[in-house]
């Protein structure tokens, strides 16, 4: 085990650099592929790996109906948009629309930071049965995954980041940019309807091999249909009209859906083309500070990834990072305990003059 508490992933060789180009200016870096891969609930390896072509027959392909659901759960919340926007041409955006888009993105997108990602993911904190199944429920509702498939696609993104195997790397389509548009393309939305892994559900034995957690990936329909049908209900009473159930269902549903997946997405995307890199890392995460806002903290991304396990993003005192401070205050109250934070030791050591 390294200081950090972390392995050493058995049977790889040497660290192997990378050209990339990461950035608009065309300018060439190397980054050292990294592995993060789970050992143990909440224990991830980092050590450097050579970085490999996906083979062919590591590949699942992707059938013909799976591609058609991606498209509509990727297509529905813009039609949404366009649909909430005429309805609302003649009557209004009210308070009651904006209350519903404003707390179930809040709702369904902390669902996604801290209940996917930074519990799921990354085990940076403990919590309860019931707290896990809160955030279990509010992740699902923001329509981006059963929580154990949302998990292995990370994890396996931080094993392979921005190398070959990476599931939404957007550095590996070469210089100009007409390939920089088509990896920007590529790592915010065209991934999804690319071949997976035959090894993807081997990042999460952990969550596999719990009874509780599969259910709640299985029920994964069920808290979709919650997610929509919440706004819709809530739109009807507090108007007690079937215009404003209608209104609901578009704003607090739909249209929040478009922003959490946006939002969510552009970590991948964004946060590894524009911003800074004050810590070392093995691949061209940065730090953002428009997705550190909009995203909850999510997007202090080269932090994130010099500390995976780290449920602070935020790292500094004014890098906001909401997300963060619900855990913190969840441990006030005994809500949560063993948050995982890096000591000053730590991050001074991984410390480096920003690049852009």
């Amino acid at each position: 085990m390294s200081k950090d508490g972390l392995a050493s992933l058995p049977g790889c060789t040497g660290g192997e650099t990378v050209s990339l180009t990461p950035n608009h200016s065309g300018s060439a870096q190397e980054v050292m592929c990294p592995v993060a891969v789970p050992e143990a609930a909440g224990d991830f390896t980092s050590a450097p790996v050579s970085a490999s072509m996906q083979h062919a027959d590591d590949q699942e392909p992707m059938s013909t109906l799976p591609r058609i659901i991606t498209l509509i759960v990727v297509v529905t919340p813009l039609v949404g948009l366009l649909a909430a926007m005429i309805l609302t041409w003649n009557n209004g955006f009210d308070w009651v629309q904006l209350g519903l888009l404003t707390g179930m993105y809040i709702a369904t997108g902390l669902g996604v930071t801290i209940g996917y990602h930074r519990f799921f993911t990354h085990r940076s904190f403990d919590t309860s049965r019931v707290m896990q199944g809160i955030l279990a429920i509010l992740g699902s509702m923001s329509v981006e995954g059963p929580v154990i498939r949302w998990t292995a696609f990370h994890r396996r993104h931080h094993q392979h980041s921005d190398c070959d195997e990476d599931p939404h790397t957007p550095h590996l389509h070469g210089s100009g940019f007409l390939n920089m548009t088509r990896g920007f393309f590529r790592a915010h939305v065209g991934w999804m309807f690319e071949p997976t892994s035959k090894k993807m559900m081997s990042y999460v034995p952990d969550l596999r091999k719990d009874k509780f957690i599969r259910t709640m990936s299985m029920l994964f329909p069920l808290w979709v249909l919650l997610g929509l049908l919440i706004p819709a209900v809530l739109g009807g009473v507090l108007t007690l009209s079937w215009s404003g159930a209608m209104l609901g269902f578009l704003w607090g549903g739909l249209v929040r859906i478009l922003l959490v997946h946006h939002v969510t997405w552009s970590i991948n995307s964004v946060c590894h083309i524009w911003g800074t890199r004050p810590f070392r890392s093995h691949d061209l995460s940065r730090n953002n500070a428009i997705f550190g806002v909009l995203g909850f903290g999510e997007g202090w991304h080269n932090n994130h990834h010099a500390f995976p396990t780290s449920a602070r993003h935020g790292l500094r005192w004014w890098e906001l990072d909401t997300s963060y401070i619900i855990i913190w205050l969840m441990s006030r109250v005994g809500l949560a305990w063993n948050v995982r934070v890096p000591g000053s030791d730590r991050i001074a050591a991984k410390r480096q003059y920003e690049k852009k």
